[in-house]
């Protein structure tokens, strides 16, 4: 039986997708091999790569300037990989915090070049994001981090910018139509969103790479990457192979815009009922409110231990906030039913009738 999965990652994937790759491992394309077993220079593998990465640029609608790469080690490598890239000593970046995750790449920044913190949201523990902040056309490049998984906000509009903009994209990707193009280079780990922990998603405007006058190591050299094809070592075979089924999914129920549609959905009833709700309250400002990641407390805290195994004795699993800030967390992905939305709230509204 499948649970209700309201996991921040490691997440839910599309159940066609999981059907198809189980098969897949016992035996892929007639092979009479596994897909975990096939060599990462075969015909086969070049066609799982060929057509993710064609699904992610009709999506996306993403120009031919526009490399596709899938890589390894994380956001957390590409908070390196981004200024060690595209940073030379003496030259600013800007960057915006807004959670854990951007001060981790704000510090990362640091050791390859000067970084101007443009605005923060800290103060408010990461409630809200920051808006009406100047972004001075010296700067090398603009940081952003789309959606915070942790605290549940999310970007529903994105500041205008004369520098190129670099976007940490890791807990929305794919989640919702929006023209793509106003980022330069857009990152996210796969765990969320897309398919398994092992594989990061890399797109990138190649104009950006045509200034690079300093040794980089090979290995966090994009070119490197692009000029192989994302083969220059072994890949994550399996994890861009579920990549691949998690678009094409995407593709076969009405791409972004039929996401983007569903996830509202999904996001209006959750936030109705907790602001309806004399027990459950949202933690985050309301025109910033995440699509994916739904953050709430209750009024009397002492209950929540209650409400999470409440939730978890009737198969609702995932719920609790992220250690540094308590509470609950729903995360409520692309591949996650409205249904498992609906369940959720008849056990608030359950739990409520017992506990209020």
């Amino acid at each position: 039986m499948r649970v209700h999965n309201f996991n921040a990652g490691p997440a839910i994937l599309p159940e066609s997708a999981l059907a198809e790759a189980s098969e897949a491992i016992k035996e892929f394309n007639g092979l009479g091999m596994s897909i975990l077993e096939i060599s990462h220079r075969s015909k086969d593998f070049q066609a799982v790569i060929d057509e993710a990465t064609t699904h992610i640029k009709e999506l996306m609608r993403l120009p031919d300037n526009y490399s596709v790469l899938f890589l390894q080690g994380g956001a957390s490598t590409q908070f390196t990989m981004v200024p060690m890239n595209l940073l030379k000593s003496g030259e600013t970046a800007g960057y915006v915090n807004t959670g854990t995750w951007s001060k981790k790449a704000i510090k990362e920044a640091k050791l390859f070049g000067n970084v101007q913190v443009l605005a923060s949201s800290e103060e408010s523990t990461f409630n809200y994001i920051p808006k009406g902040y100047d972004i001075p056309d010296t700067l090398k490049y603009l940081h952003l981090t789309s959606n915070n998984t942790i605290y549940g906000t999310q970007y529903q509009n994105f500041p205008s910018s004369k520098v190129p903009v670099v976007v940490d994209m890791s807990s929305d990707i794919f989640s919702k139509e929006m023209d793509y193009t106003q980022f330069d280079l857009i990152y996210a780990g796969a765990q969320k969103n897309l398919g398994p922990a092992g594989v990061t998603l890399v797109m990138i405007n190649n104009d950006l790479l045509q200034d690079l006058e300093k040794p980089i190591p090979s290995m966090l050299d994009y070119r490197t990457h692009i000029s192989n094809g994302s083969l220059y070592n072994t890949p994550p075979v399996f994890s861009i192979y579920m990549c691949m089924l998690t678009l094409r999914w995407l593709k076969n129920n009405g791409g972004l815009a039929a996401m983007e549609h569903r996830n509202r959905e999904k996001a209006d009833l959750l936030y109705n009922a907790i602001d309806a709700s004399p027990l459950f309250k949202g933690t985050v400002a309301v025109e910033d409110r995440s699509i994916m990641n739904v953050n709430f407390i209750m009024e009397n805290r002492e209950l929540e231990p209650a409400f999470l195994q409440y939730a978890k004795e009737r198969q609702c699993v995932g719920l609790a906030g992220h250690r540094s800030v308590g509470g609950f967390r729903a995360s409520i992905y692309n591949a996650l039913p409205l249904s498992s939305v609906a369940y959720l709230v008849e056990l608030m509204d359950a739990f409520t009738k017992e506990n209020a």
